[in-house]
């Protein structure tokens, strides 16, 4: 950060508590399930080296003895960055794809309740892939176990594939995070009504 910059405001505080969200330079987030958040640190020193464009501030302010720079709320990055052709195979990209819901009884979980399933078992010959491998409750998990779909009659309501990392990101819009700073509405859109 330039010259020890030190946090201040016009009404005093901390300026732990003011990240900025980060757009790609299409103006779109570079993640929305996790939303792409930089502290304020990290922000500050992008716009100083030139490496991002300030869209919108937070009426707090940073100093240093020779400059003073409004914290950003919204930033987009000067490059492009494209987007993973294929996003990587994780639990939680697993649990992100099925929207976080069992795809045998349909329930929708918090990720401490889900566990993950082979629809084939490993036992039977299945493997550890985007087209086996499905989000599960832990009831259903158990029940099924290590049978096959047509012996305990247990289909996944979807079929299990790879998918893009748009689809991801898709999905990741239908879970908005509990904090939506104001300056941040124009630039996310989350699969809420709209109000007439």
């Amino acid at each position: 950060m330039p010259d020890g910059m030190s946090a201040g405001s016009q009404g005093g505080g901390a300026a732990g508590h003011f990240p900025a969200l980060v757009l790609n330079a299409d103006f779109r987030p570079l993640s929305y399930f996790p939303l792409s958040l930089w502290s304020w640190q990290d922000a500050v020193k992008a716009v100083y080296l030139d490496r991002v464009s300030v869209l919108s501030e937070y009426d707090m302010a940073v100093r240093s003895p020779r400059h003073t720079i409004r914290l950003p709320s919204v930033i987009a990055l000067r490059d492009y960055i494209p987007a993973a052709r294929r996003p990587a195979f994780t639990r939680f990209n697993v649990f992100l794809r099925d929207s976080f819901a069992c795809v045998y009884c349909g329930d929708e979980r918090p990720t401490h309740e889900l566990t993950f399933d082979h629809v084939i078992p490993r036992s039977r010959g299945g493997r550890t892939s985007w087209e086996n491998v499905v989000t599960a409750c832990g009831p259903c998990n158990l029940r099924k176990g290590s049978k096959l779909p047509a012996e305990i009659r247990m289909f996944p309501r979807c079929t299990p594939r790879q998918p893009t990392s748009w689809e991801l990101q898709e999905n990741g819009r239908m879970f908005p995070p509990n904090y939506l700073h104001e300056s941040w509405r124009d630039y996310l859109y989350w699969d809420s009504e709209l109000e007439g």
